[in-house]
Parts: structure tokens; C-alpha cells; sequence
């Protein structure tokens, strides 16, 4: 089962959130930030790379440098709005934090697609987990690693 997460509340509703969070850790909200900010909310459903977010941010503001691009992306990491992920292929990508949906990724091995999915046999898994080991299980990745519908319908072609 595919699940897509979409912004719940709308778009001005989580750019309030996010504010707030910086604020009550000391930081501001500036142009810069906002624009990156909503570039990542307008493609809630990518794994976008620093050098993308880059480019989507410089089609709206040139003068935006590659190098803020990375300091807010480090921040938004370290205050729970941005995930960090790292699908081995040596470019570190970025999620919004999506609350409780806690989910996983299937990788394209040819087109390098990402699909988030869910399946709550998991939750079974880390109970068995606990029980059999007992051991408290906070956190877990799981990347699948094959060919999306698309690559399968070229290669058979």
C-alpha cells in the first residue's frame, strides 16, 4: 500500500508552525528561510536534495547562496522539521517531518524514484521484538531497493 502525506491545515497553517518552533528555539523565520520553507512544503511528496531545493529556490530568488540553502536544511534538521536521509547513493536528501506517519522507501534502482509506503505489520514486528528480546525498539529505516512499475514496463518492452 502506497500512502501519500499531504500538508494537513494548509500551507499558511504549517508555515505558522514552523515558525513557532524556531521561535521557541530562538531563531527567526527570515525571507531566506521562508522561501526555502515553502519551496519544501510545494513538494511535500519529493526527496529533494540540497542542490534541487537550491534550484527551486533560486527560480524565485537568484540572490539566495548555496551555502544558506545548506546551513537551513542543517537547521530544520536539528530542530525536527526536516528529516536527513541517505539512500546510498552519496546525496544526503530531505523530508518534512510528517508527525506520527511513520513510513519507508522503495528505491528505483534505474530512475532513482522514490516511493514512501506504510504497512503496519511492522508495528507487529517491533511488539515481537520487545517481547522476544526485550528490547525497546524507538526507531527504524527500511529501503527496499528494486524497479519501479515504469522501469519494469520499459524493460519488458
Amino acid at each position: 500500500m502506497i500512502i501519500t502525506w499531504k500538508v494537513g491545515g494548509g500551507l499558511k497553517d504549517k508555515l505558522k508552525e514552523y515558525e513557532q518552533r524556531m521561535t521557541e528555539a530562538n531563531f527567526k523565520l527570515t525571507s531566506q528561510r521562508r522561501l526555502i520553507l515553502r519551496v519544501l512544503l510545494e513538494n511535500i511528496n519529493e526527496h529533494l536534495s540540497a542542490e534541487e531545493v537550491y534550484q527551486l529556490v533560486r527560480e524565485r530568488n537568484p540572490r539566495v547562496g548555496l551555502a544558506t540553502v545548506y546551513r537551513t536544511l542543517e537547521l530544520f534538521c536539528e530542530l525536527g522539521i526536516l528529516h536527513e536521509l541517505n539512500f546510498d547513493n552519496n546525496c544526503r536528501r530531505y523530508e518534512l517531518e510528517q508527525g506520527d506517519y511513520h513510513h519507508h522507501h522503495l528505491i528505483c534502482l534505474k530512475c532513482g524514484k522514490i516511493i514512501e509506503f506504510s504497512d503496519y505489520i511492522l508495528k507487529d514486528l517491533e511488539g515481537y521484538i520487545d517481547r522476544e528480546y526485550n528490547f525497546d525498539v524507538v526507531d527504524h529505516r527500511i529501503k527496499f531497493y528494486g524497479y519501479c512499475s515504469d522501469c519494469r514496463i520499459e524493460s519488458k518492452d
